[in-house]
């Protein structure tokens, strides 16, 4: 947007005019000719065709349309909108129109209705929210408004216009920009000197994503206490927390606010999925109007596409809300222990899932694809039996028994954390049986010496459909120089134990004892050139026949980012490889580059396609059915494209 620099709001936008419609003519009378009657006056409108003011967001949401069913205007489709004219602005007297746009989808059905012939003066527009965007006032929420594609009024006439609408609608104010349409931004930039010492804001169109301010990154709504959070604090169940950094953990919450930009795919984002609560940046959300009273309450908060709603709840309410999130009865995740050997990934299925958990089945699926070699790594799947007879020779099923039966265990929180980091240092040092020595021992040795070996979490509590369980679990880099394979296997064992994750399966009635891990060992991925996430829907922006891609330089993961690092956001069109929208740009590379290029952007493409197809047949997907496959990626030191992971994303 610009003020005389670009400004940015992702609330609402005022378009003005009809946008390209056309003019039927009438079966009698007609708005082409002579009106039918005196015009009506905006006054004695009634309001199923409009009104003369609209002074508050919940008027314009009545009078608003929003879908798909939006004629030639397919720039509005999905956006919510009102229509308005103004007329007699050459006469010095400007009378504005708000149209009732959910009743006339068009100006001229309008015209028609009122009594206002073509021709007369009409300067017609749409007011388009646009939630997403910062507003002049630095709160979330713009409204912009244009004019018809062929019009190319001066300033002064888009000034009159500005100044108007303000006076009829005040919730305007501070809130509302100019967009000029393709054919009108040459005068914009004649006259910009004039936008600029009028304080008309100006937004462009090339600019429509440069400074969000309110982005919906789950759609959902929640209750709990409004707190805003130190990073060192842990949050308790039930917090609805503010962040004004992200923290480099979460665990369950009630619902996320954070200061700073996430992206869809960070992992605060995925636990908010995981977890089915409300998550959005908000800039400044500490400082909002509508933010800042709450804070210390109990409060219902809701996430939309739209926007947020926040507010003040009961205890009744808070307490009715949690009892009705958790399962009834406890619930037992599927095991197989019927497999009793490490298997190469050229060895299992999608299947397999049962035995090895669905990263390692999913990866060792992927083989199946034809993909380049090397695409996806070569490695061994550790079963279930292995954790089960693990934990079985060490006696660690009866510890966990009597610490979960312990009183002060199941209400003190604090002693939950000791009492589980215990347990944990005792699976990382117990004994390993030795026929799983034995067995560990040959998969190593598949391996070049020397090889550092990811050992990877795959559990039969996670990467499902519908739970991701995506970042509960522990992986661990098994180095040459560290001895024994079985030291790292442990160490992904004891994570089953981890508080988030043992947290997580409490909510949810999980059994714990039911819930088992398997292991994924392949070449671990050093000094890489990039990393990145992607899914093959569009979840963010929500447009329409686009992967979602994010990616970083190096080691610098998308997922758990260092702080300050802004990964690169990428829109990749499905059908052409070739097309592509740089939503955001990382701050790790020189101005005008790439994290990924659009070389390894057109493999990337070509492998989501099949991942997605293919997956969408195993799971069984019906044609109308929400779907998509998250996929985890690199660009290795040698600049192959490589993809460590898929899994479905939840929607």
């Amino acid at each position: 947007m610009k003020t005389s620099s670009a400004l940015l709001f992702l609330t609402g936008v005022l378009l003005i005019g009809g946008l390209g419609e056309t003019f039927a003519q009438p079966p009698f009378g007609g708005f082409r000719g002579e009106p039918s009657g005196p015009r009506i006056a905006p006054t004695d409108l009634d309001f199923k065709d409009g009104v003369d003011q609209i002074q508050d967001e919940e008027t314009f949401g009545k009078l608003s349309y929003q879908g798909t069913q939006v004629m030639i205007d397919q720039n509005l489709a999905d956006w919510q909108f009102v229509k308005f004219q103004i007329e007699d602005a050459s006469k010095g007297k400007p009378l504005v129109y708000f149209i009732n746009t959910k009743t006339h989808r068009a100006h001229p059905k309008f015209m028609q209705v009122v009594n206002i012939g073509h021709g007369q003066g009409s300067m017609r527009g749409v007011l388009v929210y646009r939630p997403l965007l910062k507003a002049p006032n630095g709160q979330p929420g713009l409204y912009t408004f244009e004019y018809e594609p062929n019009d190319n009024y001066a300033y002064a006439e888009v000034k009159v216009s500005f100044d108007k609408l303000i006076e009829k609608a005040p919730f305007l104010k501070g809130r509302l920009a100019y967009t000029p349409r393709p054919r009108s931004e040459l005068r914009f930039y004649e006259e910009e000197m004039q936008y600029s010492d009028g304080n008309l804001p100006v937004l462009l169109e090339s600019e429509f994503y440069d400074d969000i301010g309110f982005l919906p990154l789950n759609v959902s709504g929640s209750y709990g206490l409004l707190r805003v959070m130190e990073l060192q604090e842990r949050p308790s169940q039930r917090d609805v927390v503010i962040y004004k950094s992200l923290p480099n953990e979460m665990p369950r919450v009630g619902g996320i606010i954070t200061e700073v930009r996430q992206t869809p795919l960070s992992h605060v984002n995925l636990r908010a999925i995981q977890d089915n609560v409300p998550n959005a940046f908000i800039v400044d959300a500490s400082n909002h109007a509508r933010i800042k009273p709450l804070i210390g309450k109990n409060v219902f908060y809701r996430v939309t596409d739209q926007g947020f709603e926040i507010r003040e709840a009961s205890s009744k309410e808070i307490e009715q809300h949690y009892a009705d999130l958790r399962p009834d009865k406890p619930q037992i995740p599927i095991r197989d222990l019927s497999v009793r050997s490490i298997r190469s990934l050229q060895e299992i299925g999608f299947k397999d899932s049962k035995s090895f958990g669905v990263k390692a089945a999913n990866v060792a699926t992927m083989h199946t694809f034809g993909f380049d070699e090397g695409t996806i790594p070569d490695g061994f799947a550790v079963p279930f039996y292995f954790y089960d007879q693990y934990m079985k020779h060490n006696g660690f099923y009866d510890q966990a028994r009597k610490m979960l039966s312990s009183r002060e265990f199941q209400s003190n929180r604090d002693r939950q954390e000791f009492e589980l980091q215990k347990l944990r240092s005792l699976i990382k040092k117990g004994k390993t049986p030795a026929w799983m020595q034995k067995q560990l021992d040959s998969v190593h040795k598949q391996f070049p010496a020397g090889s550092s070996l990811r050992c990877r979490s795959s559990t039969n509590n996670e990467d499902l459909p519908g739970f991701s369980g995506a970042g509960l679990y522990g992986s661990f880099t098994h180095h040459a120089d560290e001895g024994h394979l079985s030291k790292s296997i442990k160490q992904v064992f004891a994570s089953l134990w981890n508080y988030r994750a043992f947290e997580e399966r409490e909510f949810y009635r999980i059994d714990h004892f039911a819930a088992a891990m398997g292991v994924l060992i392949h070449p671990n991925f050093s000094d890489e050139q990039a990393n990145g996430v992607a899914v093959t829907d569009d979840v963010l922006y929500l447009t329409k026949g686009n992967y979602y891609i994010n990616a970083q330089v190096g080691e610098d993961l998308v997922t758990n980012p260092q702080q300050q690092s802004v990964p690169e956001e990428v829109l990749l069109d499905w059908w052409d490889e070739g097309k592509t929208q740089i939503m955001q740009t990382s701050n790790r590379v020189d101005p005008g580059q790439q994290v990924v290029s659009s070389q390894h952007l057109a493999e990337l493409s070509k492998c989501l396609a099949k991942i997605h197809g293919r997956f969408a047949k195993l799971y069984g997907v019906g044609e109308n059915d929400p779907f998509a496959m998250e996929i985890e990626f690199k660009i290795t030191k040698k600049g192959k494209l490589a993809i460590k992971q898929a899994r479905p994303w939840v929607y």
